[in-house]
């Protein structure tokens, strides 16, 4: 009982929380350029994770230029993946992200002004252009976060790799930093709605440069970087 009524507590103010930064982040989009508010909207999703009682780590900042673009690429554990992506990743970044998300009122406005990218993970052919778009803002200069497993894990391990995002990753020619995300699991499991408050490790991987990119095949490519996120992982979440 008292684990649930602290889950409706921390449901309470972490909901309210990040609806007033999706609204604080939805008027600057109109107001500012993103390098402007960016910055903030980190900071404010810091804050949430402290407010909930969550212990944020980080390892391997020190691997990576935080001045280049990159493809970082995650495991995908819950529905703290976003927040902690946005608020650790040290450059100013843009997902893609399932496009029902889209559709939700204020989250899905937000984050379609900010310009992150909707993708149907339901049919490979028309989850195409999504990708070439995402390549698109690579060339451009614009780091890009994506979850190659598409989906959240169902038992806490690391599932299998779609194929797109690693075509989209030799199309924009930007190396990919692999990322391993620790301890959100046993926070929120799939199918269970209480919120148990504990310590999350967010881990940087060397970068794979593009020339490897380009010479490994499609499927050499996706276990190589599966390989470089599963040891990044502390641990297995049951």
């Amino acid at each position: 009982m008292i684990n649930k009524l602290r889950a409706a507590w921390l449901w309470t103010i972490g909901g309210t929380g990040f609806g007033l930064v999706m609204v604080f982040m939805l008027i600057c989009t109109y107001i500012f350029k993103p390098e402007r508010y960016d910055p903030w909207i980190k900071k404010l999703a810091r804050f949430l994770f402290r407010l909930l009682g969550i212990r944020v780590t980080v390892s391997g900042l020190d691997r990576f230029d935080h001045n280049e673009t990159y493809l970082f690429m995650a495991n995908h554990v819950n529905i703290f993946d976003v927040p902690l992506l946005q608020g650790y990743i040290p450059q100013l970044i843009r997902g893609v992200e399932a496009e029902r998300q889209f559709k939700w009122p204020i989250y899905g406005w937000a984050v379609r002004r900010a310009g992150n990218i909707p993708i149907n993970r339901k049919d490979v052919q028309k989850a195409i252009p999504s990708a070439n778009e995402a390549a698109k803002r690579l060339k451009e200069g614009r780091s890009i976060a994506i979850m190659p497993e598409g989906h959240r894990t169902r038992t806490g391990r690391l599932g299998s790799f779609k194929k797109l995002p690693f075509h989209l990753a030799r199309q924009g020619g930007r190396p990919i930093v692999p990322m391993g995300l620790s301890g959100l699991y046993k926070i929120k499991k799939r199918g269970n709605w209480v919120i148990v408050p504990g310590p999350v490790h967010v881990a940087f991987g060397d970068p794979i440069p593009p020339d490897v990119i380009r010479e490994l095949p499609v499927e050499e490519l996706r276990i190589r970087v599966r390989e470089a996120i599963s040891s990044l992982v502390q641990e297995e979440n049951e």
